[in-house]
C-alpha cells in the first residue's frame, strides 16, 4: 500500500502542494489571521454577555449600555472587508512567486475587483414612518466586500495578477526612464502600461459580461451558479470524511496534509466560518442556518493535539507504556497540549510507519463523523468564533462555539475516543518492542537477546 501511495498519490500531492496559485490563496488567508482573530473574538465577547449574564452586567457597569459598540466597530473593520484584504494579499503573494515586487500588482488587482462591483445599490429608508426603496449611486452592499464575495475576490485577484505580470514582461510595454530618475518613480513608470492595460481589460470584460447575462454582476452570477452549489456540497459529511482521510494519508507518507490541501479548503472553511460569525453577531438563533464545516471545526473537534489527534496517543502511552515511552511522552506532551505534534510524528515515528497507519487515520475520521452529526443535529452549538490552531483541546471547543459547554464536552469525548483507539496499538507496539529490542542483564554489561 505504501508503495502504491508513493508511486501514484505522492506525485499528484506534491504537484498540488507546489501550485503557486493555491499557495498564494493559502498564504494570504493565513496571513490575515490577526484580522480574522480579533474580529472573531470581538463578536464572541459581545455575545458572551447573553450567555454569561454576570459578564454582561459587569461590562455594562464599566463601559455603559453601549459597550457592545466596540465589538461592532471591530467587526466592521475586519470581517466586513474580508474580501478586500484577500484580494490585496493573494495578488501580492502570487506576484511575488513570479519574482515581481508585488506592490503594483496588488493595487491593479484591487482596482479590477472594485470596477466589477455594482455602483448602484438598493437602499431602503424610512421617511415620515413610510418605507421608501430605490437605487442610489455609491450605496454598495457590504456583501460585496465581506466573505460573501470571497470566491469572486480570489478569481479576480488571480486572473488580474496573471495578466499584469505577463504584460509587465513584454519589453515594448515597459517604459524605461533615464538613470537619473529616482528608482521609485522609474519602477512606477516601468509598469504603467501593463497596469493600465490590465484594468482596461477588466473593464471591458465587466461590460461584456453584463451584456451577456442581462445586467448581472459577476459576483451575483458566480454566487448562483458556482458558489452556492459548491458550499452546499462542501458542507456535507462525505466531504468531511474525504478531507480528513486525505490529510492524514498525506501525513503518513511524510507530506504536510493541511498545507497541501489548504489552498483548496482554507477559502471554503473561511467563507463558511465568517458567515457563521456574522449570523452569530446578528443574534440568529436558528441553528439550521449555520454551516457545520466552518472555520475552526477541525481544530476544535478533530485535530486534538495536532493531526491524528495525537494527544490521545500520548495519553495512551502514559496508560500503557509509561516506562518504555518516557522520553517520547516528555518530548511530545507539552507541545501536544498546544496542538504541535511534530515530535511525535517524526520522533516515534508515525510517518511511514504501517503500525500506526490505522489509528492515525481511522481515529480522526471517526471523530469527524461524530462531530459533524453532533453539530448538524443541534446537540452541539456550531462554530461561531475563530480560534488559534494552538488552542488546547476542550478549551478550543468551548471558545469556538461561543462559550457553550457543548463544544467543550464534544472535544472531551473525542479525546477519550482517540485515546481508546490508540490504546490497543500502544499495547501491541510495547509487546513488539519488548521482543525485538535487546536489553542489558542485571548482572553483566553484555547484551542478551
Amino acid at each position: 500500500m505504501m508503495t502504491f501511495i508513493e508511486r501514484f498519490i505522492m506525485p499528484i500531492a506534491v504537484k498540488v502542494g507546489n501550485n503557486r496559485h493555491l499557495l498564494a490563496i493559502r498564504d494570504a488567508l493565513i496571513g490575515m489571521i490577526a484580522i480574522t482573530m480579533v474580529g472573531s473574538f470581538a463578536v464572541l465577547f459581545n455575545n458572551l454577555g447573553q450567555v454569561i449574564k454576570p459578564y454582561g452586567r459587569m461590562m455594562e457597569y464599566i463601559f455603559g449600555p453601549a459597550w457592545t459598540t466596540l465589538g461592532g466597530d471591530i467587526w466592521f473593520g475586519t470581517f466586513a472587508f474580508m474580501t478586500v484584504f484577500a484580494v490585496f494579499g493573494i495578488s501580492y503573494k502570487l506576484a511575488r512567486s513570479y519574482d515581481d515586487d508585488g506592490f503594483e500588482a496588488m493595487l491593479v488587482a484591487a482596482a479590477c475587483f472594485f470596477l466589477l462591483l455594482p455602483q448602484v445599490g438598493n437602499v431602503t429608508l424610512t421617511v415620515n414612518e413610510e418605507t421608501v426603496s430605490g437605487g442610489a449611486w455609491g450605496f454598495v452592499s457590504v456583501n460585496y466586500f465581506n466573505a460573501t464575495a470571497l470566491f469572486t475576490g480570489i478569481i479576480v485577484a488571480l486572473v488580474a495578477t496573471e495578466i499584469f505580470v505577463r504584460l509587465a514582461r513584454v519589453k515594448f510595454l515597459v517604459i524605461r526612464l533615464p538613470d537619473g530618475v529616482p528608482p521609485a518613480v522609474a519602477r512606477s513608470f516601468a509598469k504603467l502600461i501593463p497596469g493600465m492595460a490590465t484594468i482596461f481589460i477588466a473593464g471591458v470584460f465587466g461590460l461584456l459580461f453584463r451584456k451577456v447575462t442581462d445586467g448581472q454582476i459577476l459576483n451575483d452570477w458566480l454566487g448562483k451558479v458556482i458558489v452556492s452549489p459548491l458550499q452546499s456540497a462542501v458542507d456535507s459529511l462525505p466531504f468531511a470524511i474525504l478531507l480528513v482521510f486525505l490529510v492524514h494519508l498525506l501525513w503518513m507518507i511524510g507530506l504536510h496534509g493541511p498545507n497541501i490541501l489548504g489552498g483548496i479548503t482554507t477559502p471554503l472553511f473561511e467563507s463558511s466560518g465568517v458567515t457563521n460569525i456574522d449570523l452569530y453577531a446578528k443574534g440568529v438563533t436558528d441553528l439550521s442556518e449555520y454551516g457545520v464545516l466552518a472555520g475552526s471545526f477541525l481544530d476544535a473537534f478533530v485535530y486534538l493535539g495536532g493531526s491524528g489527534a495525537t494527544l490521545g496517543l500520548i495519553i495512551a502511552m502514559i496508560i500503557a507504556g509509561r516506562k518504555r515511552y518516557k522520553q517520547m511522552i516528555a518530548l511530545g506532551g507539552a507541545p501536544g497540549i498546544f496542538q504541535i505534534n511534530e515530535p511525535i510524528l517524526f520522533g516515534l515515528p508515525i510517518v511511514l510507519n504501517p503500525i500506526w497507519f490505522i489509528p492515525f487515520v481511522l481515529g480522526p475520521v471517526i471523530t469527524t463523523v461524530i462531530s459533524y452529526l453532533a453539530v448538524s443535529s443541534g446537540i452541539v452549538f456550531p462554530i461561531v468564533a475563530k480560534i488559534p490552531w494552538v488552542t488546547p483541546p476542550i478549551i478550543g471547543g468551548y471558545l469556538a462555539t461561543g462559550g457553550h459547554a457543548s463544544g467543550a464536552i464534544l472535544a472531551g469525548i473525542n479525546l477519550i475516543i482517540s485515546t481508546l483507539i490508540y490504546l490497543p496499538f500502544v499495547y501491541a507496539q510495547v509487546r513488539i518492542d519488548s521482543k525485538n529490542k535487546p536489553e542489558l542483564t542485571k548482572d553483566t554489561d553484555t547484551l542478551s537477546l
